[in-house]
């Protein structure tokens, strides 16, 4: 039975804890927070305000880190060192420069695994859009675009000010919407050649932050990719993931994947399983990559997505501020 523990009660965590609870193998001993006022939120757990003495007083399997992004390089050293397993929120860190102390980390302390938690690598509409690009049924890719749609209201910067700030959360939209959609276009995509990027404020909400972003991205394979997301939405609308490939094309929107042949004729092929709630366009993979995090620790197994594996997006991130900035395209072996 592994002993869990969860840093962090904020949203996220809701989406964490349930999981844990329903896994046989895994029970959630200790949860901490600063906030003493969510002391009850999880029955049968110590609570705790003190990561560090919660990490002394508990023998510990795993601890799953859903703090904000600029706490999560200090947490997760304080784990590995005293070798506890690291289950990750996205992103890796505020920047690729501090993803790197993180891969480090991770290299440094072999036998401590770090997961981070890209879940939607295990959507079934993106397991499968994976699958049949690489059966070569329709070619090789020549595009991808990437589209998320999202809103965000005042109030959700207002009622945690880290959010709006670079120093604490490191960026808006892209690094906390919309880096999911970022990873898989460099799975899908390959290494990267240049970017162009902007970024900017529709909504005058008067944070550091940016809550939209485009991106032109050339990979080294001669694909062309299309990023757009933003946070001024009128909803929340479902991802738009496409890939354009010699013979055809493949499209998940609506979490459903479609393929259309070069003679356009269109098929579904499967749908998404879907989170209950106002939440559902979070995606409902997290138990899967959760429950399968616990069986490589188990198993002593490295199939899991590693701080390298994820350094990758924060790399991408800041090849698209770094040339909004100076309003130039960036390679990314200046990253790499």
């Amino acid at each position: 039975m592994l002993k869990i523990a969860v840093i962090g009660l904020g949203d996220i965590s809701k989406i964490h804890i349930p999981v844990i609870q329903d896994n046989p193998n895994a029970e959630l001993v200790a949860v901490c927070d600063i906030d003493e006022t969510l002391k009850d939120t999880v029955s049968d757990a110590t609570f705790y305000t003190d990561y560090l003495e919660m990490l002394e007083k508990e023998a510990l399997d795993c601890v799953h880190i859903c703090l904000p992004h600029y706490l999560h390089y200090a947490a997760t050293k304080a784990c590995v060192e005293r070798g506890v397993h690291v289950f990750l929120e996205k992103p890796l860190a505020r920047s690729a420069e501090e993803g790197m102390f993180l891969v480090d980390l991770e290299e440094t302390y072999k036998d401590i695994k770090i997961c981070v938690s890209f879940q939607n690598r295990l959507n079934e509409t993106f397991e499968k859009l994976l699958e049949v690009v690489e059966s070569g049924e329709y070619g090789k890719v020549t595009g991808l675009k990437g589209l998320v749609t999202w809103f965000r209201p005042k109030s959700y910067y207002d009622e945690k000010p880290w959010r709006g700030t670079m120093k604490q959360a490191g960026g808006g939209v892209v690094i906390n919407q919309a880096i999911h959609t970022l990873d898989q276009m460099q799975l899908i995509g390959g290494e990267i050649n240049t970017i162009r990027g902007s970024i900017d404020n529709l909504f005058d909400y008067g944070y550091e932050v940016e809550d939209t972003a485009t991106a032109n991205i050339q990979f080294q394979n001669g694909a062309t990719g299309l990023f757009f997301a933003t946070v001024t939405n009128a909803t929340n609308s479902s991802v738009e993931f496409q890939v354009i490939l010699e013979k055809g094309k493949l499209t998940i929107k609506d979490s459903i994947l479609t393929k259309t042949n070069d003679k356009g004729e269109k098929e579904r092929v499967i749908e998404d399983a879907k989170l209950p709630g106002a939440k559902f366009y979070y995606g409902a993979s997290h138990s899967k990559l959760i429950n399968h995090f616990y069986t490589c620790i188990e198993n002593n197994s490295q199939d899991y997505i590693h701080t390298r594996d994820a350094q990758k997006s924060m790399e991408i991130i800041s090849a698209i501020r770094r040339s909004s900035e100076i309003k130039k395209e960036i390679k990314m072996e200046v990253y790499q």
